[in-house]
């Protein structure tokens, strides 16, 4: 394991944790439904828009298991999501509602979808980076990065970190190595000086050996054990949690 010069990190999984909420298919179907009764629109029952909601997040979950077989995978644009997966049979002035407001309705979509919290230890991991010379950054697949920013800014943690990259600002998606690539770029680091920490095989651990970063660390999280497929790639190490992490980081810093 290099001593690196930067510590890229996933967002969900490694630096925070989330709990779906159950409710949130009805609560984003009951707003969705009055911005349509706003705009004079009233074919569809709120029961209707929900089904067609939960209906394209399946879809779009079924989509992101898919192009984690690409080499080069570009990211889904909102406009896309309520398009294609959600308004595909609607009639033309809703779909045209949802398309005109997809950014914001992607954005409500991540905040009610679940609930975060900062994984134990975080704290301590950037604070211990900056006091070592290593540059912590996020490097993260979103279908609205706007809701993990807004996260890191309410808990300060958008001060720890020096660049936050997600994959519907860029518009490409891991495993992509771009994803990485990007960050790298703008902190001034070679990939193989950078640590990348993901939680998942297919899009994480596939991203780093793609981008040949000096070492990818797979962080152990609820959704590490959902492989839709085998993949070919290692992780250089395993830990458990941002503590685990921070002990691993240690041992190249003595």
């Amino acid at each position: 394991m290099i001593r690196p010069k930067a510590l890229l990190l996933d967002f969900g999984g490694v630096m925070v944790e989330s709990v779906k909420r159950p409710s949130w298919g009805a609560e984003l179907a009951s707003e969705v439904h009055d911005r349509l009764g706003r705009a004079g629109f009233h074919g569809l029952t709120v029961e209707e828009v929900e089904s067609d909601i939960r209906a394209g997040a399946r879809a779009d979950t079924y989509w992101k298991d898919s192009t984690s077989r690409q080499f080069a995978p570009e990211e889904m644009t909102h406009r896309r999501f309520w398009a294609d997966f959600v308004a595909g049979d609607w009639p033309e002035q809703a779909r045209a509602l949802v398309i005109a407001e997809a950014t914001p309705l992607c954005a409500r979509m991540g905040e009610l979808r679940g609930d975060r919290k900062t994984r134990p230890g975080t704290e301590e991991l950037l604070a211990a980076c900056w006091s070592r010379g290593v540059t912590p950054g996020v490097v993260s697949n979103a279908l609205c990065g706007a809701v993990h920013r807004d996260y890191l800014a309410r808990t300060g943690l958008d001060r720890q970190v020096a660049v936050q990259v997600y994959s519907d600002e860029v518009g490409v998606r891991k495993p992509n190595p771009e994803m990485i690539w990007i960050a790298c770029r703008a902190l001034g680091v070679d990939p193989a000086d950078t640590w990348y920490v993901g939680d998942n095989y297919d899009r994480d651990v596939v991203c780093g050996a793609r981008a040949q970063v000096g070492a990818t660390v797979l962080m152990v999280s609820r959704s590490t054990d959902k492989i839709p497929y085998k993949v070919r790639q290692s992780p250089q190490a395993t830990v458990e949690d941002p503590r685990g992490l921070l002990n691993l980081l240690e041992e190249t810093w003595t």
